[in-house]
């Protein structure tokens, strides 16, 4: 225990020059704090949630992120109302689908790693830093992937220098692949991406963006059990980003309702949505 005039001191590890990475000071100093670093028991089989289904579109002044809300557990719906969709800084947002307790987990600590870097560099890490940082993160998680924990996040973003809304994918092993206009993740994104193809134009606003995005959701919903609709008898709405020039902006229920009953109601005698 520390005594006398050394009490309150920070430890030497904090006063060393380094990388502005916060997951590597951790990984340095305490890799037992890191999700990736927790190891499972050999042969262990673990059943948790899971979350689904992400879309992404793009618009001519941003991006928008939105996603479902139903967590799964085998066959079983483990919750109705769980928020998939969080801001990564002032003007990103990351989508979880995978197992739910870890991608939340990697989402916290991936806030924690752009703050980290702004107040260490004393300005913004660029759009693909940040997509390249949170690449890194899944590949560091790749062993605990193999044990069936596997986080397959979306990230989305407005980029300042070339203004405008920027969609990256990626895969288990933590490729990072850019996107253009639109993009889906999950189990229902197979049928989400057939929507946004019908529905994306060029001259999209990002009122018919938030839109589309809703509607590519509920297409998801029609055909894949894991995939939340929306639940007007709860007044379970998606949870929905927008993300400009002015930063990220979650929508209230009050502005998501009339959208989702418009949906709604043009599904009414045309349930498979043909125009």
């Amino acid at each position: 225990m520390t005594t006398g005039a050394d009490a309150g001191r920070l430890s030497a590890a904090y006063l060393a020059t380094g990388s502005s990475s916060f997951t590597d000071f951790v990984g340095a100093h305490a890799p037992h704090l890191l999700p990736s670093r927790r190891a499972l028991p050999a042969g262990s089989s673990l059943e948790a949630p899971h979350g689904t289904t992400i879309v992404t579109v793009t618009y001519g002044g941003g991006v928008v992120m939105a996603g479902d809300r139903r967590a799964t557990m085998g066959n079983i719906i483990a919750n109705r109302d769980m928020e998939k969709v969080f801001a990564g800084d002032e003007y990103s947002a990351v989508g979880i689908a995978g197992t739910a307790g870890i991608a939340i987990e990697l989402v916290k600590l991936f806030q924690v790693e752009l703050e980290h870097y702004e107040k260490i560099e004393g300005t913004l890490l660029s759009l693909e830093g940040k997509a390249n940082r949170l690449a890194s993160m899944i590949r560091a998680n790749l062993g605990m992937a193999m044990q069936g924990l596997s986080v397959v996040p979306i990230f989305a973003g407005y980029d300042l220098e070339r203004e405008e809304g920027r969609i990256f994918s990626y895969d288990v092993t933590g490729g990072c692949y850019e996107e253009h206009h639109h993009h889906s993740v999950g189990s229902g994104s197979l049928f989400a991406r057939g929507s946004l193809k019908k529905l994306w134009r060029p001259e999209l606003g990002a009122g018919e963006a938030v839109s589309v995005g809703i509607e590519a959701l509920y297409d998801a919903a029609d055909d894949d059990s894991a995939t939340g609709g929306p639940d007007v008898g709860r007044r379970i709405w998606p949870t929905v980003a927008v993300i400009d020039r002015e930063g990220v902006r979650f929508l209230a229920d009050e502005e998501l309702r009339p959208v989702v009953e418009a949906v709604i109601a043009g599904r009414e005698g045309n349930p498979g949505g043909a125009r």
